[in-house]
């Protein structure tokens, strides 16, 4: 199976980003692209940072750098091309058969997805389905509320949420999704070690394609009339639940 760009690489863009990046010995740059009209001592600056690291510049239009970095207003005509090793399609990260899989569904706002990436993969959690459709891109934003983190997260690429959420029906995954309204409770609900969780967003919960293929919702108790949390929150109290329930 031929894996594309999209799904190796997590491209960041603008000139500090791209500066950060080739800057750490701890990340791969595979390229960095650089517009034909960018000259002066930014230009300059990015270019040695580059020759340093070994790492190809390559020279192309304006447009087209705006179109590789998905960002026409933020990418200042730079962007770069950063190895994420840990990230797959879909059909091939579930070869390996990963215990717990999160799958993020209508998560719009890149700060809170950096945060679940953070918060998964410090929990050990072996999948985060990040759709590239319906869900905030891994860009700048979101590598910025992971602390660097989504560059080495186990993240699984596909279209939509709703693919993912067959594809995992269709491997032997029972999809939970919370819900505040459910009766059973994350903490004594019968959470098998083979299972994927969809998260939702705040504003509109599970989309309605992913619901016919959710088999069980469970919910997290809240107090003081508390109706929710931020669906970050909400991500960090189930890994870190699953890790619990790893070690009785």
């Amino acid at each position: 199976m031929e894996i594309s760009p999209k799904d190796r690489f997590v491209t960041v863009y603008g000139r500090k980003p791209v500066l950060e990046a080739l800057d750490d010995p701890q990340l791969e740059v595979d390229k960095v692209v650089l517009a034909d009209t960018a000259r002066g001592a930014a230009a300059r600056e990015i270019v040695d940072a580059a020759r340093q690291r070994g790492v190809e510049v390559q020279r192309a239009t304006a447009q087209r750098v705006k179109v590789l970095a998905g960002n026409g207003k933020q990418d200042q005509g730079v962007l770069a091309d950063v190895v994420a090793p840990r990230m797959l399609p879909l059909t091939l990260g579930l070869r390996s058969n990963p215990r717990s899989v999160l799958v993020l569904d209508g998560i719009t706002t890149p700060a809170n997805v950096g945060m679940i990436l953070r918060t998964a993969t410090a929990a050990g959690i072996e999948g985060i389905v990040v759709p590239r459709r319906g869900v905030a891109s891994i860009d700048p934003l979101v590598v910025k509320a992971s602390a660097g983190v989504a560059f080495r997260a186990p993240v699984l690429r596909c279209a939509t949420a709703a693919e993912a959420a067959a594809e995992l029906s269709a491997s032997g995954y029972p999809l939970y999704a919370l819900d505040s309204h459910a009766r059973e409770s994350i903490y004594t609900a019968d959470l098998p070690a083979k299972a994927a969780f969809v998260l939702g967003s705040e504003t509109s919960g599970i989309t309605d394609d992913v619901r016919p293929h959710i088999t069980n919702w469970i919910s997290i108790p809240m107090a003081a009339g508390v109706e929710s949390l931020n669906v970050a929150s909400a991500a960090a109290v189930l890994c870190f639940e699953l890790v619990r329930r790893r070690q009785v």
